[in-house]
């Protein structure tokens, strides 16, 4: 029974970078050995322990067999007899296929470590085609390590499984795991360049690859194309640490420019409401994370009336702070304004430019969400008022407030 430090924790070590967990395969072990030694079983598909002290995971090495289309199709054959190189010959990249012994010595079947020197991504052998998510693993590492490039052979392969339909058995609980892991890479917009080289963004996020090669207006986009600027507007939400949702927002605000009729090219009237329906389509096939699917609809509706706040009065500013509900969700709002930020910033040569509407916005709502709205109910009712009158006057006060803030009471 011998173990061995695998996966990311040894990757990452070598690449001098820091590592949260540490995955460890067992070899010529037994469930039940594991199970006399103290560790609790956890796996469901294949057999994997948590060690009693240390609470890691232990994974008795194994192989694995394609039965049937999709990631699940897999029949796994673990037993003490499987090798270690066995066990690192069914990983996706070489760079995730190097083992550490007890004593630090690295096995190394598969030339991960020199991969890792060269800046490569390369597959460990054909077995990479029988499970369709490494693709989107393959997208992710290089959104992760944008200085990394993919192997000519390895995209080959990839674009062979999206002709042979391997991606359309994928799963959208599976697609959102990797789809939002690559969203919060260092640079999003590499994800979406190599799902889109093989195939894949076209089966995956048919919205999105539908916005590629459709122009947009030079004098407000430099860069022309949508798909290029949605890549841009991703990498600037990396840029500025955007949680999730907001870089989600960013990959949906513009969805509806790639159904703008040709005709009507590059003009994109009424984009807006087709990226919004566009984006709740998209939201309920993955099962997006509530959080995640109503900013990306706010801001998919909302991003052309904040972008062009300065020409609102304070009456307009009040009903676009109401249409998103940001007097009850100010936190919410403040996401949406940074979503917006990075479609305004993420344009060619306006990468450094201030985004003006997100503090004008910011201000207003402090200045409506000042208003005492629990007195003015109260003066309001003194005078007489009842029902849906005092709700009025709970508005005018706002309006109010909004209009000395802006100097035109």
């Amino acid at each position: 029974m011998k173990v061995y430090q695998v996966g990311g924790a040894v990757r990452d070590r070598l690449l001098g970078i820091a590592h949260g967990d540490r995955d460890w395969v067992v070899v010529g072990a037994t469930p039940e050995q594991m199970l006399a030694q103290g560790f609790t079983p956890v796996g469901r598909d294949f057999p994997v322990f948590l060690h009693p002290i240390t609470h890691e995971e232990y994974a008795l090495a194994r192989t694995e067999r394609k039965s049937a289309p999709g990631y699940r199709g897999f029949v796994v054959h673990a037993d003490p007899a499987v090798t270690l190189e066995e066990d690192l010959q069914r990983r996706d990249l070489t760079i995730n296929a190097i083992a550490e012994d007890e004593h630090g010595r690295l096995i190394d079947p598969f030339g991960g470590e020199a991969d890792l020197r060269a800046g490569v991504l390369r597959h460990v052998c054909d077995a990479f085609a029988e499970d369709p998510v490494r693709i989107l693993r393959l997208a992710r590492f290089a959104a992760r390590w944008p200085h990394f490039h993919v192997a000519p052979q390895t995209m080959v392969l990839a674009a062979r499984m999206v002709e042979q339909g391997e991606v359309d058995a994928l799963v959208p609980e599976r697609v959102w795991q990797e789809l939002s892991r690559g969203l919060m890479e260092a640079r999003p917009s590499r994800m979406l360049a190599v799902l889109r080289d093989c195939g894949a963004l076209e089966r995956v996020l048919p919205e999105v690859d539908a916005m590629y090669g459709v122009p947009q207006p030079v004098e407000h986009h430099p860069e022309v194309d949508s798909g290029v600027h949605l890549g841009m507007v991703l990498d600037m939400a990396a840029r500025l640490a955007a949680t999730l949702p907001v870089r989600y927002a960013c990959l949906v605000h513009d969805l509806g420019k790639g159904r703008t009729p040709r005709e009507q090219w590059p003009r994109h009237v009424a984009h807006e409401a087709r990226s919004e329906r566009l984006a709740e389509r998209l939201a309920q096939r993955l099962r997006v994370p509530a959080e995640c699917g109503e900013l990306g609809r706010l801001v998919a509706r909302e991003h052309g009336n904040i972008h062009r706040s300065a020409t609102l009065d304070a009456a307009a500013v009040l009903r676009l702070l109401e249409r998103a509900d940001a007097l009850r969700r100010p936190a919410r709002f403040e996401q949406a304004l940074l979503a917006c930020e990075c479609d305004a910033r993420g344009r060619l040569g306006l990468e450094n430019d201030a985004y003006a509407p997100r503090q004008r916005l910011g201000a207003a709502l402090a200045a409506v969400l000042a208003v005492d709205a629990t007195a003015a109910a109260a003066a309001a009712a003194a005078g007489g008022a009842s029902g849906p009158a005092v709700g009025e006057a709970v508005r005018r006060a706002r309006l109010a407030a909004l209009e000395r803030h802006f100097g035109t009471a």
